[in-house]
């Protein structure tokens, strides 16, 4: 399964979560005057639901970005050092073949 399809299936569960939970309070209430307790319940969970995946999706890629970017940052410190070090043999290599 590709991470497109996965991510759209979580978003899409945890949209029709809170939907389903706005929907279920808005019936209860028409129906019986008051949202009861079980109903409250249930939007409780759907909401948590939602937030999780939202969330921890969230978090991951941002996680997963500031990864990504120290070890880039990391690299090109290397690569610059790297580069610094054969400039300075170089001109030490000309250093001696002058005398």
């Amino acid at each position: 399964m590709s991470t497109n399809t996965k991510e759209w299936i979580q978003y899409s569960t945890a949209s029709a979560m809170i939907v389903s939970g706005i929907v279920l309070s808005f019936i209860s209430f028409f129906i019986n005057g008051d949202i009861t307790e079980g109903v409250l319940w249930y939007m409780a969970q759907a909401l948590t639901y939602a937030g999780g995946i939202f969330g921890v999706s969230i978090y991951f890629k941002t996680k997963l970005g500031q990864s990504v970017t120290q070890i880039e940052d990391l690299i090109d410190r290397k690569f610059r050092s790297l580069e610094r070090e054969e400039r300075k043999e170089e001109s030490d290599d000309e250093i001696v073949e002058d005398r």
